[in-house]
C-alpha cells in the first residue's frame, strides 16, 4: 500500500490566508517603500536632540532644484517632481525616451515647538536634510537648585 498525500488546496489560484500570513508575516516589509503606483518613496530618518528636529530624506541622483518644501498649519510637506526627456535621431531611426518621477511626504510638527522662521534645508550627497530648530521654551532646561531660606 502506498501513501499518497493529497493537495487540499481546492482553489490553486487563491493562496490561503494562513499561507500568506505565515510566509510573509503580518506586513509585507519589502513593499513599504513603494506607493500605490509602484514608484519608490524615499526613505526618511527623523532625529531629535535637545535643540532641534532633523529630517533626512534619501533621494540620490536629484538636484536641490527638484525639491519643494512648504509649511502650512504646522504640516511640513516635502515634495519633488522631475521630468526627463531624451531624443535621438539617426539615419534610419529615431528614438525618444522620457521619464517622470514625483513624491510627496508630509510631517505633522508638534504644536508650538518649532521656530518656523529658522527652518533650513540643504541637499548634499543624495540626502536632503531639513533642520527644524526648537523654541527656547520647549528645550530641556538644566536642573535648577533651589535654596532654602
Amino acid at each position: 500500500m502506498t501513501l499518497v498525500r493529497r493537495n487540499q488546496n481546492y482553489y490553486p489560484t487563491f493562496p490561503s490566508l494562513f499561507d500568506n500570513i505565515f510566509s510573509r508575516g503580518m506586513m509585507d516589509w519589502d513593499n513599504l517603500n513603494f506607493s500605490e503606483t509602484n514608484t519608490t518613496i524615499p526613505a526618511v530618518n527623523v532625529k531629535e536632540d535637545n535643540d532641534k528636529f532633523q529630517i533626512e530624506v534619501a533621494a540620490p541622483g536629484m538636484k536641490k532644484e527638484d525639491f519643494k518644501l512648504k509649511l502650512e498649519n504646522n504640516v511640513l510637506t516635502i515634495c519633488s517632481e522631475r521630468k526627463e526627456e531624451k531624443a535621438e535621431k539617426a539615419e534610419n531611426y529615431s528614438r525618444k525616451e522620457f521619464s517622470y518621477q514625483s513624491f510627496q511626504r508630509s510631517f505633522n510638527l508638534p504644536e508650538g515647538h518649532i521656530q518656523h522662521e529658522n527652518i533650513s534645508a540643504k541637499y548634499n550627497d543624495g540626502i536632503l536634510i531639513v533642520e527644524l530648530p526648537k523654541r527656547e521654551e520647549v528645550k530641556p532646561q538644566p536642573p535648577k537648585e533651589i535654596t532654602i531660606s
